[in-house]
């Protein structure tokens, strides 16, 4: 019960991380038109989960598996290799930004950990959020699935929270849309649970591409 209740806390959707303040590319396609309705975001809302699995979701798992070894190297690894995946500057702003938010938050309410430590030898690698969840979880008792569970929730709240406030959709039509892509989150957890960090992939080139477009945008709602 207690593993259960520490997920609930740390995997909220409004755990304060600052994912409020991104939409992971989300307004810019809404402005550009590629999502327009309930459909449509459905469909973007699976892409932007797909590919956060094979990428943040592998580095999770890996740090999740060092943490419970005591590995802080291999850590370290799993957050070079998020970092330099991020091919634009707001995705790489939002991973950092978050990571760093989601350690500060872990100091003051568990104390000390092992994420406290890798953040005080950072070693010139930046916290990521996935890997700073990954290591977290792992501390506090939480199995790798459900922590990888954690991090597609998020990923998928974070872009349906943006979604009320930037098109016509209401609450129970992103619940609807949760529910469906929580669905998936079973067999990608199959699909990368043996992966390593050399297998990290995130090919979604419109996502790149929104993402890039939104950085020159003249009015923006949200950071990504």
């Amino acid at each position: 019960m207690t593993g259960a209740l520490k997920l609930l806390q740390f995997g909220d959707s409004v755990f304060p991380v600052g994912a409020f303040s991104f939409s992971n590319g989300l307004e810019t396609a809404v402005e550009q038109g590629a999502v327009h309705d309930r459909t449509t975001l459905q469909e973007f809302v699976r892409t932007v989960t797909r590919a956060a699995a094979t990428a943040d979701g592998v580095a999770l798992l890996v740090a999740h598996r060092a943490a419970r070894a005591g590995d802080l190297d291999r850590i370290r690894a799993a957050e070079e290799a998020v970092h330099l995946r991020k091919i634009n500057e707001e995705t790489r702003t939002m991973t950092v930004r978050m990571g760093r938010k989601l350690a500060e938050a872990a100091e003051r309410v568990v104390g000390e950990s092992l994420l406290r430590k890798r953040v005080a030898e950072s070693g010139g690698v930046p916290v990521t959020y996935p890997v700073a969840l990954g290591v977290l979880f792992a501390e506090l008792g939480v199995g790798e699935a459900d922590a990888f569970a954690a991090h597609q929730y998020g990923a998928a709240s974070m872009v349906l929270g943006a979604a009320v406030r930037l098109m016509r959709v209401d609450h129970l039509d992103t619940q609807s849309i949760l529910f469906a892509v929580n669905e998936r989150v079973g067999e990608d957890y199959e699909d990368v649970r043996t992966a390593g960090l050399d297998d990290m992939q995130s090919f979604a080139p419109h996502l790149d591409v929104l993402a890039g477009a939104h950085q020159h945008a003249h009015v923006r709602m949200f950071m990504s």
